[in-house]
């Protein structure tokens, strides 16, 4: 009997610990769907915390970006906040959904391009009255660097441009008139942007070298610089006239000479460095034709003495001459006293007629008798 009740103590203890068993396996169950649920309420809560403001902003400004718009964006790695505050701007400006949606708003901010800076541009356009400009355009500008909002506060508002610019090398453009005076020439030039040519077009720089090469070229091609002074909007008007804002993102408004001062001579000063250089020339071409006649006179001086050393050569061949014909009986003594006499003769007679006194005759030479 005791074998029998200890069995069914057993099996009762076994059955109240699997009893308490399940009772434990069901408690926690239960604390972990509650936990869950927890963590549910509390992330559904802190997306409803983190975006209900700005669900609440678009809802009640119409900006047409709901709530799981919202949280895709999250996903997509997309700041809602700028997207909404963006959308919201151009529907008060009064800017479509066909004008600006918010899948191009995003596709903008994914491209790396300023979004508040587009809607901006967008709303300045549309308030103008005088601009037509896209959302496709404005983006495209504004991903191509350059400042879509400047271009179109350009548009609206002309620019002026100082030419040359501020802190340039030469404060003034120098140009020479026919008549060669230099002109010094400050220009301003008023450009409006040109939104159709904003993409690849030529930038303040190029029109800044245009206008500086047109004033030029418009002085120089005037024959008084006095027509100058009288009449500055003739370089204007030739300017304007060469259409210098092609292929360039501006519009040339106006060009209006600021200031325009007399300098130097060029043309006096260039003659005086011409008859310089030709009197250097001049110079070196009489040196040239002095030097050679110095040469050739030595060249003579050279040739004299060689016809001298060629007369003594054959004056030393005389006496050997005379010698062999005083031996051969050719030549006889008489002779030779005769020759010597007109020899003496001779001298006298040129002494005579260079003014000089007749040379005497030495004791060598023959007397009268002997003749």
């Amino acid at each position: 009997m005791e074998s029998i009740s200890n069995q069914l103590l057993n099996q009762h203890t076994y059955s109240s610990l699997l009893i308490v068993a399940q009772d434990n396996t069901k408690a926690v169950v239960m604390i972990v769907t509650a936990l869950a649920i927890i963590v549910g309420i509390l992330g559904v809560f802190a997306i409803l915390a983190n975006f209900f403001w700005l669900w609440a902003q678009s809802f009640t400004t119409q900006a047409g970006i709901g709530f799981l718009d919202l949280i895709w964006m999250r996903f997509r790695r997309v700041d809602a906040r700028t997207i909404v505050r963006s959308k919201i701007m151009a529907v008060q400006a009064g800017l479509s959904d066909e004008d600006v949606s918010g899948e191009q708003l995003e596709a903008h901010y994914l491209a790396g391009g300023n979004v508040p800076q587009v809607i901006r541009a967008l709303v300045a356009a549309r308030k103008s009255r005088i601009i037509s400009l896209a959302f496709d355009h404005a983006a495209a500008i504004d991903l191509a660097g350059r400042d879509v909002l400047e271009a179109v506060q350009t548009s609206v508002y002309p620019k002026v441009i100082d030419c040359p610019p501020k802190g340039a090398a030469r404060s003034s453009l120098d140009a020479v008139a026919k008549d060669g005076i230099q002109m010094k020439v400050k220009a301003r030039v008023t450009v409006r942007a040109n939104l159709e040519q904003l993409i690849g077009g030529a930038t303040e720089e190029t029109i800044i070298a245009r206008v500086g090469e047109g004033i030029v070229s418009a002085i120089g091609s005037a024959a008084d610089h006095t027509v100058v002074l009288e009449n500055p909007d003739m370089i204007s008007k030739a300017v304007l006239a060469r259409r210098l804002d092609s292929q360039t993102a501006f519009e040339i408004v106006s060009i209006d000479i600021a200031d325009i001062d007399i300098g130097e001579n060029i043309g006096a000063r260039l003659q005086a460095d011409r008859a310089e250089a030709d009197m250097r020339v001049a110079r070196a071409r009489a040196e040239s034709r002095r030097a050679a006649a110095v040469a050739a006179e030595q060249e003579m001086i050279a040739r004299i003495e060689q016809s001298r050393a060629q007369l003594v050569a054959a004056e030393a061949d005389v006496p050997k001459a005379m010698a062999e014909a005083f031996n051969t009986g050719k030549l006889k003594i008489v002779d030779y006293y005769r020759l010597r006499n007109v020899d003496a003769d001779t001298r006298m007679r040129t002494s005579i007629a260079e003014g000089g006194s007749a040379q005497k005759p030495t004791s060598s030479e023959p007397s009268e008798d002997i003749r």
